[in-house]
Parts: C-alpha cells; structure tokens; sequence
C-alpha cells in the first residue's frame, strides 16, 4: 500500500513539472511575438545596447559619429583577424581614430621613423609625435607586423628616456611583445642610479606571463635587499630548477643569503646586474671602465663614485674619462674636478694661451679650463672659452664643454656692460644654448587679424562663440579701413581655421583667392584625402623638427594648418595656432 501511494506521489510531481515546464514555453513564445512600443527620440540622447559582453553606446545624432562608435565597440571584422590593440591615448582625445594607419604602407612608417630618430625634437613636435605613435590603432594592412610596429615606438621611447611614458604604457598594456624589455631598461636606469630602492619598485611589474632570468634574478636580489631572505631563497630554488641560473649568480646569492660566508673575487661587466653584484660583493672592488664600457655601467661608476684617479699623471685614463664625458657617459662636473687637480706652474698658467700648443692634448685642455677660472677680465673670459671651444672641437671633444661654455657666456652676458654684450653680440648669439621656448602671456593687437581678440577664441577655452563672432566683425571693420593692409598667411590661417568653426567671414575676405598667393605640398594633401592622418601627424613631426612651431615661417604655418583642417586634426590643428599666431610678452 506504501509502495502504491509512493507512485502515485511520484507520478503526481513529474506530471506538474510538465505542466509547468509547458506553461512557461508558451509564455516565452508569446512574448517573442508580442509588440511592443519603442521610443525613437533621435535628439542628443543615447541608447545603450547589450551585446553579450559589449555595451555599446549608440548616439543617433551623428551618421558617422554611430558607424565608428559601433566599430569600434564591437571590436570585430570578420575579415581581418583579431589583432590587439596597444596605446595610452583613446584616438578621439587627439581627433585620431583605430584606424588612422589602415592606408598606409608600412614601409613608409619604418622610412619615417628612420628619419625622425635622427632628429632631436623640439618640446611641441615632439609632444604631436607622442601623441600620434601612442595612441590605440590597428596596423597598416602591408609590410608592418605588430611586433615591428611596437618595437619601432618602444625603441624611441627608450632611446629618448621617456621612462615616465613607459611607466604608463605598462600599466595600459598587460600583455605584449618586448615587455620584459621596457621592464628591465627601467630596472637598469634605476640600477645605474645607485637607487635601488626606485628599481625594485620596477620589479612589479614582471607578473607570472614573463619568463626572464635577468628579471627573476633582480627580484630575488631585491627580495634580499628588502630583507625578505626566506622568500627570496624560495624564488631562487625554483630558478635553479628550472636551470634559469649560473654558476656566478649561485655564488654572489648564496654570499647574500648567508648560505656561504666568503665573498669570491670574480668580477662580471656582461650586464648591469652582474656589475651591481660584483660590486657589492667583492672586498676593496675596484674596476677600470674604457671606452667599450656600457654606459649604464659608467653611469653607476660615476652615481657610487667609484670612479677613482690616484695618478693624475696618468694621462691614458683622463683621455678614457674625457671619451666617456663627451659621449655623456662620464660625469662632466667630476672630469672639470679632475682638470683642476692637474699641477702647472705659475709661468705656465700666466702664459697659458701661448704654451698650450707645445704641451699634451690634456694637459692643453686643463692649462686653458684653469686659466680660465683664474682670469677675471670679461674680454680675456670670452677669448678663453672660445680658445677652449676651439681646442676641444679639433679633438672632437666639444659635447664636454658646450654646456660650460654657454652657461659662463650667459653669466657674462647678464653681468657685464652693455658695451661688452653689443661687441660679443654674435658670439653670444652662436655659443648660448637657448631653452626651450615657454609660451607667454597673449598681447592682442587689433591692427593685425592673426593677432587681436580674435584668437581668444583658442588660446582661451572659456571664450563664448558669440563674443568671438562679435570681435571678428568689429577688428574686421578697422583693418578694411586700412587700405594698405597686407592680409598674410598667418592671417589666411586663422580665417580658415575660422570659418571651419563654423563662423561667419565677412564677404570681403576672398579665402579662396587669398590662398592661390601659397602653395600647399601635394604629397601632404593626397595623405589627408586618403584618411593616412597617422603619416600626415609624422610629417608634420619632421617639418618642425627641432624648431618651436612659435618660429616656424608664415607660409609654413598656413600650409600645416591648411592640411589640418581638411584631415580634420583639429586639436593639432588648435596647438599650431595657439603656438604661432598669437603676439606674446
């Protein structure tokens, strides 16, 4: 009887979850048909869609502005295979897009950073470079892979110490090619500092993807020096299992950890790590570097002041020294010192500029550089660092003294008569190394277009349009009055920039036969019409080069922001103008 009322219990139950089951396909079914009202509000309101693990942001006031949005969300092409993508910058923060270098042959990229690593950029071409190279984009479709394009953008920032920029592309970039390389440059700059504190903080960023010996061995050092032995001897165990160590490194941990009580002697220069350790390791180390020496190595040299000279006779080391300061290898400050500690005799230092060509080559530099520090006549100070320039350039030496040598032309210049500076004028002019040009305060000027309120307009972000509209129609008013005004490139420039604002040019301003008075490169223009905006921005890179776009020539200045306009680089665009039209004190 149980056994029957147990069945029926049973039969009863999967007989309601059929029934149930049922039900709720038929409610599932009814739903999927069912209509129901969508709002179409095609204002400046956005809707968000759900796709799986994408959400992508649909805003319906701009056709293009949907396309690209829905691109780039979706992250898909079913053509092309899935590439990642490397960056700092979102593309629109520079009116950029992904796919900035899709038309572009790579060979023209490898040919253009060729070129660029040749130059020594000025503070705004180089900061529209970063701009450009840093920014998330997909690859050109030709002759480029991902790892060549990654290695050409990592190389110049290593080249240049953009240790900062490295930094954050790190943390924006878990996983890419080279990264255990970015990782030990800045361990080594740290190394080379003698701050070792700063360097195993760089040890970070190794994580569990990264099978680098050099790296794993700096951690386990750097667990040593933070005093966490017990972690560190299980790190290195397992290093040796896996056959990632060497006999030297074995030896130099073991003296850390405590595990051997003798240090061994043995000195290892193959890499700046090996260095440190010898360094630390051996008893009353001594080491000397020449002129094959990496220079990271000689920086650490000079930041422990390990470098010693106990013979100032020695002639062969200070020219090894010398060597090393000129290919900023060696502390300059430190050689200087050097060059004092060589002995000359009174007779000699008074008749200086006539003995120096009978003695050594060094001891000519020294005889001059203490002369010079003992002469207190402005005209004799000048004749002395040029004689110094002199000699030291016909040694091919000069990179040692070019700094010194401006910076006491500049202490000369600001101290002495105004007699002195007219008649050393074009001395001073050639040998002071002027700084980086700093953007000053607006002058308006409101007999110049390119230079009255109007520009307010970019070089003040809170300027209203209608008051830049206003300012327009009333300078433009003045200047027509003025029957011998010459409307210039910078002029043309602005009024362009202007009216691709979508501002209103006074009728009188005839843009288009204005601009048949300048010509534009062509090659320049065919990148803009082919959307290659990645190229175009390097271009532009090379064309300032190591100028200040503030010095840049007017005709230059028209055409660069000409072909901005069309590429519709505005922020580029809005950096050239704000640098070069604008009068400022």
């Amino acid at each position: 009887m149980r056994l029957l009322n147990l069945n029926s219990i049973l039969y009863l139950f999967f007989f309601l979850i059929l029934f149930v089951s049922k039900s709720s396909s038929e409610e599932e079914s009814v739903d999927i048909w069912e209509k129901k009202e969508i709002t179409n509000e095609t204002s400046s309101e956005a809707v968000e869609v759900d796709n799986q693990e994408k959400k992508i942001k649909i805003n319906f006031q701009n056709e293009e502005s949907l396309e690209a949005n829905i691109k780039i969300s979706e992250n898909k092409d079913i053509s092309q295979p899935d590439i990642p993508l490397y960056g700092i910058y979102d593309p629109e923060e520079n009116d950029l897009n992904l796919y900035m270098w899709k038309n572009t042959d790579g060979n023209e990229i490898k040919n253009i950073f060729k070129r660029i690593n040749k130059i020594k950029l000025s503070k705004s071409s180089e900061e529209i470079f970063l701009n450009t190279i840093m920014t998330y984009s997909y690859l050109p479709q030709k002759n480029l892979s991902d790892k060549e394009f990654l290695k050409l953008k990592l190389d110049w920032l290593i080249e240049n110490n953009k240790d900062n920029i490295l930094e954050e592309f790190l943390n924006s970039n878990q996983d890419f090619h080279n990264r255990s390389k970015v990782i030990q440059y800045l361990v080594d700059k740290n190394i080379a500092k003698a701050n070792l504190n700063e360097g195993c903080k760089k040890s970070e960023f190794i994580n569990k993807e990264i099978k680098d010996s050099y790296l794993e061995k700096f951690k386990i050092y750097c667990l040593i020096f933070n005093d966490k032995k017990n972690e560190a001897q299980l790190i290195f165990d397992l290093l040796k299992e896996q056959k990632l160590s060497d006999s030297f490194f074995n030896t130099k941990i073991n003296f850390l950890l405590g595990i051997s009580e003798k240090a061994d002697k043995k000195v290892k220069d193959d890499n700046l790590l090996n260095f440190y350790l010898s360094s630390i390791t051996v008893p009353g180390f001594k080491y000397e570097p020449n002129e094959k020496t990496n220079k990271y190595i000689w920086e650490y040299l000079n930041s422990a002041n390990l470098v010693t000279i106990e013979d100032f006779e020695d002639r062969d080391k200070i020219k090894t020294l010398e060597l090393a300061a000129n290919n900023n290898k060696f502390d300059k400050d430190k050689l200087f010192e050097i060059y004092k500690k060589i002995s000359f005799d009174v007779n000699s230092l008074i008749n200086a500029q006539g003995l120096y060509q009978s003695l050594d080559e060094v001891d000519a530099r020294a005889l001059i550089f203490q002369k010079y520090l003992l002469s207190d006549n402005p005209e004799n100070r000048i004749k002395l660092l040029l004689l110094l320039k002199d000699i030291s350039k016909r040694a091919n030496l000069l990179n040692i003294f070019k700094e010194f040598i401006s910076d006491n032309l500049k202490e000369i210049a600001e101290e002495e008569s105004e007699d002195i500076v007219k008649e050393y004028e074009a001395v001073f002019k050639r040998n002071i190394i002027t700084e980086q040009s700093k953007l000053g305060k607006v002058k308006f000027d409101d007999k110049i277009l390119h230079r009255s309120r109007v520009i307010r307009f970019y070089t003040d972000i809170n300027t209203p349009v209608q008051k830049t509209q206003k300012d327009l129609n009333n300078v433009y008013k003045k200047i027509r009055k003025n029957k011998k005004y010459f409307f210039s490139a910078k002029d043309l420039a602005l009024v362009e920039s202007l009216k691709i604002d979508g501002f209103s040019i006074p009728e009188e301003i005839k843009t288009n036969e204005i601009a048949k008075q300048y010509s534009v490169p062509k090659n320049l223009l065919d990148l803009a019409e082919n959307d290659e905006t990645g190229l175009l921005a390097l271009k532009f890179v090379e064309i300032i080069g190591e100028d200040e776009i503030s010095i840049l020539d007017p005709e230059t200045i028209y055409f660069i922001t000409n072909i901005l306009n069309k590429a519709k680089l505005i922020k580029f665009r809005n950096q050239v103008i704000t640098s070069a039209l604008p009068l400022r004190s």
